[in-house]
């Protein structure tokens, strides 16, 4: 692919939801979220990722694969984190932002992964 930063970019979708999100937990925002198909990073993930990543290679699709679940937890761990919130459950929004960090770091780290795989 060779397109200079490419999954930089898709790292930087993700952290750009990241923001939004913390930014209503902390009343600093009103962002609810999406489903993990329809932010930015899922819309690639869903359509032009599979093909991308094994035009680089087999392992570069096979690491893009570990994208899927912890994608799909992620939002899972962000709306829990909302709906705790809208609760007044302060433990429990902050278990969920927890859970929602460490998902959100696992991505961070596959997308470095196949930014080096695509040198």
């Amino acid at each position: 692919m060779n397109e200079s930063a490419f999954f930089l970019r898709r790292m930087n979708d993700h952290v750009q939801y990241l923001s939004k999100i913390k930014a209503t937990l902390e009343d600093k925002g009103d962002f609810q979220g999406t489903d993990h198909h329809s932010c930015k990073l899922g819309l690639w993930l869903d359509s032009d990722g599979p093909v991308e990543s094994s035009a680089i290679s087999a392992q570069a699709r096979e690491t893009f694969d570990h994208l899927l679940d912890p994608h799909e937890r992620f939002h899972h761990a962000s709306k829990r984190a909302l709906a705790c919130k809208a609760a007044g459950d302060r433990i429990g929004m902050e278990d969920a932002m927890t859970e929602m960090f460490k998902l959100s770091s696992t991505l961070v780290n596959i997308l470095i992964k196949l930014d080096s795989m695509d040198q």
